[in-house]
């Protein structure tokens, strides 16, 4: 995993809208369906737009940029392509990593001549870059490499030692390395025009284009790599521990850079950002062991855990300090795992006997070396299955810069956001001391290129759009301040009923009377009617540790015994905040088998404030709404408010790492009773696991049926919307890259239009497709006051935007932790003709109209609640037994696609309610 930093999202104390986590960069090995493009090769593909215009409203700021303007002279060289194949003498593929940056090292060194002096960028793997022709299309060489399993790169690292664990020490003796032989295939592939990235600048992008920039790319990561980094795709971390962060659990936040080259309009910069990657605790294996299991000692320690958790890392061995990678851990503990040791005799003719030691008694006795503690614990093995090596634990010591890829607990992720926060100011001193320290103007590939890379930060002009003016109850107006706003003293614009409603408490310890007292009366001074609750319902005893799902059952049989009808209303304690179990199953019975709306709290820390945020929640799902935007409710609302105009919101959320064959979950959030755009109800779906295309928005199953979620949607547009269709339909996509852009528009957008077409041949709707990312390493800095972050509604749209797309960069939201991380809006498509300012003013007013938080959030509302729907259906699912779906979990097998899990339908009285909330 990799991160870059928080930053304060515009949500209100504790109540977190969906933020892109703290996780950026995070590329999932995203698996598409190659029969899913199939429709771009029939007609003319849809391409993103090219810009308009430029907006003009707002008060202008000037701004700097984490972009470093980059100068390129040699526009007329190109670049060739070699493809390098490195094998073994055997002629078997080298496929550990980090072993072929050695070899290409080796090969310039001793081969400099032959390649007659040339440097080249090489990409680690099978690609090799030059500024122009090497001497020959093919060219073979044999180098050399000493004591190759001491890479701390290399990935198949296998200590020779099957006799003895100090066999590979007696080699060692007679033969100070080992060395191994390999053999290296440079063969031409093709040319890459340097004056593709002065046409691109120009908007001329082309396929040469992507090729040139990663070749930059390339010489990058190269020269971090020779400084002894660890990459992580365009990230490189050094391993000085000034970087490193505990964030528990034997695990390290480590601090590193992100730079890639990008177009702009104002030229080819180096974008440069702060970063993020999870590490294992270097040091004595035996320390993290204990952090990791977060135990006092290692009598403590649960060696089945253990085992999975070491496998694969590198350790360094003591005395000999040699590098090896663990294959697994002895079956018996040091003082009792035996193993053959061959020895000579002291008889005359000292032949070899082979006796039986134990590796305690070999390690203590035969090499001397003391053994506090290591003697009670398993060795740990590094050898191969059949033939082990064993190492006694306090022996090993772990290796620096070994990535951590599991997902992180909640404590861990809370432990990374506080300790990776920096201030505007601060961040700028880092990325400033990071590029002086990259030395970029040594290296020699980017001297032959002609490339120099300014050491000043980019400025640029920013505006500053005003707040929308709001409406609560009682008629009253008001502008938000600095993207936030109270409901101290006002009412709800649109209050809800509070009525046949009761409390479910599963064993949360708090004072429930007082909680419903409070609740009760913020409510009234609200507006919103609150009837008595009929019960109070506590969780038996007997039942607290049954398994969740049974938990659940048991309390619905006490609501069905104890209250007079269906509840319309739940409100449910549960007793831990994160990652309660109760969760998944009690939203799903609720929502799915019952139709009931639900509020769960975890009464930690209840006061007037907390009771507030969960009012703003309760009124939402209830049909309430908290306020409006006063143009949505005049309605004036540049374009949208003229004609019908359904705005949706689309995101795919997958499983964490280690959960890869869970499904993926798509979810479609549509807009209703126009001309609101404060309403929204969600349409969740289950899909094949890492798949980012929704695949299911039109799913015809016969001549004049459509299963898909589009369908379902625009009927609700009509029946909501006084019997009409939208002529407009504004879809905000979250979550897909630029290299995905084509699919939105050319597989996404098509079946939107069939659905459309499916349900009335002759209506055509007008289609705005506009991206939001989140994932990118831009960020905006006060030229003025650099100590603070820009102001709320602040928009870019010039200089370091694409020199040809229609895109924009706006900061929403109130950063007040850490440095503010603009959303970077891209314009795919735009059938209605909208201006550059009227767009942007749409995209800001839509972040003003999240119903769980009093400021104004990050990324517009319909993605959030895409992200809050897909997450709280993930729970229903992610609740059931995985023996049932294991066999259905999607994916591939000999048998091909493996049916995905479909996802509980809802009830229809609650389908269209705001649950997600």
């Amino acid at each position: 995993m990799e991160s870059s930093d928080p930053e304060g999202n515009g949500a209100h104390n504790g109540v977190q809208p969906p933020s892109s986590d703290v996780t950026t960069d995070t590329v999932s090995d995203q698996v598409e369906d190659i029969n899913a493009l199939a429709p771009m090769k029939k007609k003319a593909a849809r391409v993103p737009i090219a810009r308009r215009g430029l907006g003009s409203k707002g008060q202008k700021i000037a701004l700097l940029t984490n972009h470093f303007k980059v100068n390129v002279t040699n526009v007329d060289g190109q670049f060739f392509h070699y493809s390098v194949a490195v094998s073994y003498e055997d002629g078997n593929p080298v496929d550990a990593k980090g072993i072929g940056r050695r070899v290409m090292d080796r090969v310039q060194e001793t081969y400099s001549s032959e390649l007659s002096g040339k440097d080249f960028a090489y990409d680690g793997e099978k690609s090799l870059f030059t500024i122009g022709p090497l001497p020959r299309n093919k060219l073979e060489f044999t180098v050399v490499l000493e004591d190759v399993s001491s890479s701390r790169n290399n990935g198949n690292a296998n200590p020779d030692a099957h006799e003895s664990p100090n066999h590979s020490d007696r080699k060692r003796m007679r033969r100070p390395y080992q060395s191994k032989s390999f053999k290296v295939e440079i063969s031409f592939a093709a040319k890459i025009p340097m004056q593709a990235i002065a046409n691109a600048l120009r908007g001329q992008e082309s396929e040469n284009f992507q090729e040139a920039v990663r070749v930059l790319d390339i010489i990058l990561r190269q020269h971090a790599a020779k400084q002894g980094c660890l990459l992580v795709r365009q990230s490189f971390f050094h391993g000085d521990p000034r970087n490193f962060a505990d964030v528990g659990g034997g695990v390290l936040g480590c601090r590193g850079f992100h730079s890639s080259f990008r177009t702009t309009q104002g030229g080819l910069s180096l974008n440069i950002d702060v970063s993020t990657t999870m590490i294992i605790q270097p040091g004595p294996l035996v320390d993290f062991l204990i952090a990791n299991q977060n135990v006092r000692d290692p009598y403590s320690l649960d060696w089945a855990k253990a085992k999975r958790s070491l496998k694969n890392l590198r350790i360094k061995a003591s005395p000999s300090n040699t590098e090896y990678k663990i294959t697994g851990l002895s079956e018996s503990p040091c003082k009792d795992q035996l193993f053959s040791l061959k020895q000579r005799s002291g008889n005359a003719d000292g032949e070899v006997q082979t006796v039986e030691v134990t590796v305690y008694d070999y390690f203590v006795n035969h090499r001397k070396i003391d053994l506090r503690y290591s003697g009670d614990f398993p060795c740990i093995n590094v050898g191969k299955p059949k033939r082990p090596t064993y190492i006694p634990l306090e022996l090993c010591t772990l290796v620096s810069l070994q990535r951590y890829t599991k997902s992180l607990t909640n404590f861990q992720r809370a432990s990374l956001v506080e300790k990776s926060r920096q201030k505007p100011q601060e961040r700028m001193r880092v990325l400033s001391d990071a590029l002086k320290r990259s030395d970029y103007d040594s290296e020699p590939m980017l001297r032959s290129c002609g490339i120099t890379i300014s050491n000043s930060f980019t400025q640029v002009d920013g505006r500053v759009l005003p707040a929308p003016k709001l409406k609560v109850g009682n008629g009253e107006d008001f502008f938000p301040r600095n993207g936030r706003w109270t409901f101290q003293n006002k009412k709800f614009v649109e209050p809800a009923k509070i009525q046949k409603w009761a409390v479910v408490n599963f064993s949360a310890r708090c004072d429930v009377r007082g909680l419903i007292r409070d609740l009760t009366r913020l409510a009234e001074m609200k507006g919103l009617l609150t009837e008595q609750p009929f019960e109070v319902i506590e969780e038996s005893p007997q039942f607290r540790r049954a398994p969740p799902a049974v938990r659940v059952d048991k309390m619905f049989e006490e609501i069905q015994a104890k209250l007079p009808g269906a509840p319309l209303f739940l409100l449910c304690l549960i007793p831990e905040r994160k990652n309660c179990e109760i969760y998944g199953p009690w939203k799903k019975k609720n929502l799915s088998d019952y139709g009931i709306i639900t509020q769960c709290l975890c009464p930690l820390r209840v006061n007037d404030q907390y009771l507030t945020n969960l009012l703003l929640k309760i009124n939402a799902k209830l049909g309430g709404l908290n306020s409006l935007l006063t143009v949505e409710h005049s309605p004036s609302i540049p374009v949208v408010s003229k004609v019908p105009t359904m705005i949706l919101g689309m995101d795919v959320s997958h499983g964490s790492p280690g959960h890869s064959d869970i499904p993926s979950i798509a979810a479609v959030v549509s807009s209703r009773q126009w001309p609101l755009i404060s309403r929204y109800r969600a349409t969740v779906r289950t899909q094949s696991p890492k798949v980012e295309m929704i695949d299911s928005l039109f799913k015809k199953v016969s001549d004049n049926e459509d299963e898909g979620i589009i369908r379902e949607l625009l009927l609700d547009f009509y029946v909501s919307s006084g019997k009409r269709k939208p002529d407009q339909i504004i879809i905000f996509r979250d979550g897909v890259s630029e290299s995905q852009f084509m699919q939105v528009l050319n597989i996404e957008l098509d079946q939107i239009i069939e659905a459309c077409k499916f349900l009335d041949e002759k209506w055509s709707p007008k289609f705005v497709v506009i991206v939001a990312q989140k994932n990118h390493h831009t960020k905006f800095f006060q030229s003025g006051s650099p100590e603070n972050n820009v102001p709320p509604g602040t928009v870019i749209d010039n200089k370091v935007c694409h020199p040809r797309n229609n895109d924009f960069y706006l900061c929403a939201h109130a950063g007040m932790i850490g440095t503010t991380r603009p959303t970077h809006y891209h314009v795919l498509y735009d059938e209605v003709g909208y201006s550059a300012d009227d767009l942007q003013e749409l995209v800001h007013a839509l972040s003003y109209v999240y119903q769980r938080s009093t400021t104004a959030i990050s990324v517009v509302a319909p993605i959030c609640y895409a992200h809050l729907a897909a997450t709280q259906m993930g729970h229903f699912i992610k609740g059931e037994d995985a023996s049932e779906t294991s066999s259905s979990h999607g994916g591939l097998t000999s048998a091909g696609a493996v049916p995905v899990p479909q996802m509980p339908k809802l009830q229809d009285n609650v389908s269209s309610s705001m649950f997600f909330v």
